[in-house]
């Protein structure tokens, strides 16, 4: 007997969906790993999803995300930064197409089923954590960044420096307690990198609830990504560095990942929607 289609996740209150993102500035990490770790790793946290693998390798993905959203109320900044494993439903293994990691990196999978299983994300907004917990099912927590990137109203280059800082949630539930110890960091200098332009949205984020049900949350994002392809030439333009390898997030960065170069970085900013251009004189 063929089940009937099932309900949808419910929308907690006082959340609306989909939700839009005024600007996006973003950065991916990729790396490829040995997969017994990360299947280990993803049966605890995702026991409907399996690791995907590239010629043998699993792919563990970071990205770090700075983003502006618009409200009723006014306007809100966030940055948050996800530790994912790239992962497929167990059950809908047969549909997988075949691909290697730059087919994927670049988008190839048009069934979306490769997607994003999130193992850890660090936020430093208390309603962001406490959307992406009750839409998303994402495991969020609080953490806190210090971080420089490409600008327009910046000196020239291609250079990300992003550091995640501990923190803890605050004396109420619109706050976090920032604490100064670091938690891990990355740099990449991308400057003067070939680049290929990638569609590899919708992005699948995958997430398990607290009954144990796994759900499916795309994320669109309207424009190409910059694709870069790591070698041994130009893969210690990305450097990993775990800074508490006691916390959770860098224990499981540590034993995933340890010294593995990055194989690919894939980034987006928005463009910019006005400028305030440079004065003159009357006379």
């Amino acid at each position: 007997m063929t089940p009937g289609p099932l309900p949808l996740p419910p929308v907690a209150a006082p959340f609306q969906l989909p939700f839009h993102y005024g600007a996006l500035h973003h950065i991916g990490l990729d790396f490829l790993v040995d997969p017994q770790p990360v299947r280990e790793l993803l049966a605890k946290h995702h026991p409907a999803l399996s690791a995907a693998e590239f010629d043998g390798q699993a792919l563990v993905s970071l990205n770090y995300q700075l983003y502006f959203a618009q409200y009723s109320f006014g306007g809100g900044v966030t940055q948050e930064i996800e530790v994912n494993i790239v992962a497929f439903p167990t059950g809908a293994a047969g549909r997988l197409p075949r691909l290697g990691y730059e087919e994927y990196a670049h988008g190839y999978d048009q069934t979306k089923l490769l997607g994003i299983a999130r193992i850890h994300v660090l936020c430093d907004n208390p309603f962001a954590i406490d959307a992406g917990r009750k839409l998303y099912a994402e495991p969020k927590s609080p953490g806190w960044f210090e971080a420089a990137m490409p600008s327009l109203n910046g000196p020239r280059g291609e250079v990300w420096s992003v550091q995640c800082k501990k923190a803890s949630p605050g004396p109420d539930a619109e706050s976090i307690t920032r604490h100064e110890a670091d938690l891990f960091s990355f740099t990449a200098d991308l400057t003067g990198l070939d680049h290929t332009p990638a569609n590899n949205t919708p992005i699948t984020g995958y997430g398990t609830d607290e009954s144990g049900r796994a759900l499916a949350g795309p994320m669109n994002v309207y424009q190409p990504y910059r694709q870069y392809t790591l070698g041994p030439d130009t893969a210690a333009r990305v450097r990993l560095t775990v800074h508490d390898s006691t916390a959770e997030a860098g224990q499981d960065l540590t034993r995933l990942i340890g010294d593995t170069p990055a194989a690919g970085a894939w980034s987006y900013q928005s463009p910019p929607v006005a400028a305030h251009n440079r004065p003159y004189y009357l006379g």
